[in-house]
């Protein structure tokens, strides 16, 4: 009995310390996973906290350097969060088409380019005034360089491009040229987002290229607050009518070889909504006018070509990515044999819509307010109406 009590005890004791052992391996193994998961909670509580930080620092560098319209201004003037996200163009394929646009147009005029630069670079002729500092968006910023001559008493000139080998095509450009009366300064940007202070310039001068904008309207507030009190906008943007030929032709030859339309032109302003626009943008005196340039080409190849030399491809988001050669090639044909001249060579259609606009100034002729006239039509019509 005595020896059955003794081995019962022995293999309870075993089993006591049997147990322990078996329950150690699973219990570090526990805690080793408990440290992992607290590691992981405390990379994700930081990862959390850095961002709200970093957010707070670029926005008050944002708020220093630019302007930005993409939320929505209270009745307080206090910028509100609910911003709408509607985009339209692929900006960075745009950048993309700028890039090449440089490499395309290095060293080469273009006659319909210079003919839109020229005619609003005009309107600076009509101004008594100077404009010390101006800045120029990008779009043909060669051509504005190359054709201001001194106009407007241009001082200082600052050139913004999104595209650095457009930049650096322009500055290239100038060390090349015997004309260097003005400061010139280069830097990348984006017309969304403008790093201009408010109330820093005199002139902004913007051809044919804020059309690419998701947010026009934005785009051209950001110009006014720019401005200096009595400062200029001049713009000019391609029209609804542009190239109204090519997608007549493009239409008709999805329609036949695909079953289909897709968007192969993007959606461009119409002129009624100019004037919308810079009224909604607070100009003063605003003004709006519209010319049609008719370009012929050898061949549709030869338009598409142009276009990519100019930078105006499609950047729509909502794209067809890949054009059939068969679409393409019906295209052409199509094109062809609906507007060819007589001289074989057909015509593309490029409406130019040019927008001026000031900033408010105290000096501007001002509208009366409602009620103060002191004399009637009535009184008029029975003063001159006996006379017609």
């Amino acid at each position: 009995m005595k020896e059955d009590q003794k081995e019962k005890s022995t293999v309870s004791s075993a089993n006591q310390t049997q147990n322990p052992v078996r329950r150690f391996p699973g219990a570090a193994k526990n805690q080793r996973e408990m440290r992992r998961i607290n590691s992981l909670y405390g990379r994700i509580g930081l990862l959390r906290r850095v961002p709200e930080k970093s957010t707070k620092q670029s926005h008050t560098l944002l708020a220093s350097l630019s302007f930005s319209t993409e939320g929505s201004y209270g009745g307080d003037g206090e910028l509100q969060q609910n911003s709408s996200k509607v985009k339209i163009f692929d900006r960075d394929l745009k950048r993309i088409h700028r890039d090449r646009a440089a490499w395309l147009s290095r060293q080469k005029n273009d006659s319909f380019v210079d003919a839109v630069a020229e005619n609003l670079l005009d309107r600076l002729e009509d101004c008594k005034k100077s404009f010390p500092t101006a800045f120029c968006l990008g779009g043909s910023l060669g051509a504005v360089k190359r054709l201001l001559r001194g106009r407007g008493g241009i001082e200082k000139l600052i050139m913004m491009d999104t595209s650095y080998d457009m930049i650096k095509s322009c500055r290239d450009a100038q060390e090349d040229s015997l004309d260097n009366s003005i400061e010139t300064s280069y830097f990348v940007g984006d017309e969304e987002f403008l790093p201009v202070k408010e109330s820093s310039v005199d002139l902004i001068i913007s051809s044919l290229g804020l059309h690419w904008t998701n947010d026009l309207p934005g785009s051209m507030i950001q110009c006014k607050l720019a401005l200096k009190p009595d400062g200029l906008f001049l713009a000019a943007i391609l029209g609804g009518e542009t190239l109204k030929e090519l997608r007549i032709a493009c239409t008709l030859a999805h329609m036949e070889r695909e079953g289909g339309i897709s968007p192969r032109l993007s959606p461009l302003a119409q002129v009624r909504d100019a004037g919308n626009l810079l009224t909604r943008a607070g100009f003063s005196l605003p003004g709006v006018d519209v010319d049609e340039y008719v370009v012929k080409y050898k061949s549709a190849m030869d338009l598409i070509e142009h276009l990519r030399a100019m930078g105006e491809t499609n950047a729509l988001l909502e794209r067809n990515k890949i054009l059939n050669r068969e679409t393409a090639l019906a295209t052409a044909a199509i094109y062809d044999s609906m507007f060819a001249t007589e001289d074989g060579t057909i015509p593309a259609t490029f409406q130019v819509i040019y927008m001026t606009g000031w900033r408010e100034h105290s000096s501007h002729p001002q509208a009366k307010r409602r009620g103060s006239a002191t004399v009637s039509f009535t009184d008029l019509q029975k003063q001159f109406g006996g006379q017609s």
